[in-house]
């Protein structure tokens, strides 16, 4: 009985590490899958500006997003370059966006250009890296010197022409009529409502015809 306890007691740590090993084995083989250039979109949430942006501009069924980056790989690791109401335009490790999302009960989404327009990647990184330490455009009104999500991915393919911007609406399809927390956010900054001026939203760019949707990571 002693020997059996002895062995039992010798197994579970062995068992144990087993599995810790084998958990982080899956986590970092789901992320060395990644290709450079994907592109991460987040979940977006019920409430607040998040739930107000999908309100206005949600497409799909199975998804709804209010933000998105892109993944750049390199010999020093993994980063996706985005920009954000907290730091504006920045280049932030993989692992560290992750787990920003995953704090605020978010997902991430990866969808990725097909072959056929794989090779605007190279140049849009390098777009995008150009437009880091630019603030966030919290007015979400196109200017040259403030990024917001998309409109930061949109500026990156912009030369090879993968995204288009389009007239933004603020139009709440259940009212039809401006959406209350739109009218309130434009009235507290003295702007009118830019609907039908030209942006673009996660959401948008996730329909994109070029793209495919790769896969959530867990």
């Amino acid at each position: 009985m002693k020997v059996i306890l002895k062995n039992n007691f010798l197994l579970k740590p062995f068992a144990f590490a087993l599995f810790l090993c084998l958990l982080l084995h899956c986590k970092n083989s789901a992320l060395s899958d990644l290709k450079n250039g994907d592109l991460l979109f987040v979940t977006a949430k019920e409430a607040g500006l998040s739930g107000a942006i999908n309100n206005v501009t949600q497409k799909q069924k199975n998804a709804s997003f209010d933000h998105i980056g892109i993944l750049e790989k390199t010999d020093r690791g993994s980063f996706v370059l985005h920009a954000a109401p907290k730091g504006g335009s920045q280049r932030q490790s993989l692992r560290d966006f992750i787990k920003d999302q995953s704090d605020e009960g978010q997902k991430v989404i990866i969808y990725r250009l097909k072959p056929q327009y794989q090779h605007s990647i190279p140049e849009a990184l390098e777009k995008a890296e150009s437009m880091l330490g630019k603030p966030y455009n919290f007015n979400y009104i196109l200017d040259e010197n403030s990024y917001y999500c998309s409109d930061f991915i949109e500026r990156a393919f912009r030369k090879e022409h993968i995204f288009r911007l389009e007239p933004m609406t603020f139009i709440d399809p259940k009212t039809g009529k401006i959406n209350e927390f739109w009218e309130q956010f434009y009235q507290k900054k003295n702007l009118k409502v830019p609907e039908g001026e030209l942006g673009c939203n996660p959401n948008g760019l996730a329909a994109s015809d070029k793209l495919e949707r790769i896969k959530e990571l867990k």
